[in-house]
């Protein structure tokens, strides 16, 4: 059976659905979750990682993780709280191990200015069209910008703003109070908005 059949037959379950199904001895269910977070883990590890071919091999092992230790899932919470937790500790360690970093694509977080103006304006250069700069340009700045965030902030930014997960689910992939992902989000936006202070995005 394809992957798209697989999860098409198994469209109307919950994830924990799935995983209960898993434990009683059904794989397709496995291949199921699988098929519904794969792309979401890589992209949200490359995100951190600036590396995609790595960025599968984390997701990879991210699920082979939830394969071994799925009997210790407790339904308290949303599966992909869980998934995303073992994601987000197998980029922080690779950070960690690493030297330098690379690109990461954030067409996303780019909307999250663009969106929110209000609240977090930048500049408005237009009357400057000297200081424009080309659409690979201001990404360029605003990788930049973002990866240059000290981990506590980009993390929960990232996962809120580009992999939009909601506020609590945040707090729970990082273990930390609802209130101190909000405050760590918004002291976020605002360094990023004197990083990129002058740049049109």
């Amino acid at each position: 059976m394809s992957s798209a059949a697989i999860a098409q037959s198994f469209v109307s379950f919950g994830d924990n659905a799935l995983v209960s199904a898993y434990l009683e001895g059904d794989e397709l269910a496995f291949e199921a979750l699988v098929g519904r977070y794969q792309d979401k883990l890589v992209n949200y590890i490359n995100t951190l990682i600036h590396d995609y071919d790595l960025a599968v091999d984390l997701a990879q092992e991210a699920f082979i993780r939830v394969y071994r230790n799925a009997d210790r899932y407790e339904g308290k919470y949303q599966f992909s709280t869980w998934v995303y937790r073992i994601a987000t500790n197998l980029a922080i360690d690779e950070i960690r191990r690493r030297e330098r970093k690379g690109r990461f694509f954030l067409y996303n977080v780019m909307a999250v200015f663009q969106k929110e103006d209000k609240e977090f304006p930048l500049p408005d250069t237009r009357e400057c069209p000297e200081r424009s700069l080309g659409r690979s340009e201001r990404l360029a700045k605003l990788q930049s910008a973002i990866d240059s965030l000290p981990e506590k902030y980009r993390l929960p930014f990232i996962l809120k703003e580009a992999q939009d997960l909601s506020y609590d689910e945040t707090s729970k992939v990082l273990k930390i109070s609802l209130g101190t992902v909000k405050s760590r989000i918004h002291r976020a936006k605002m360094l990023l908005r004197e990083k990129l202070s002058g740049i049109a995005l």
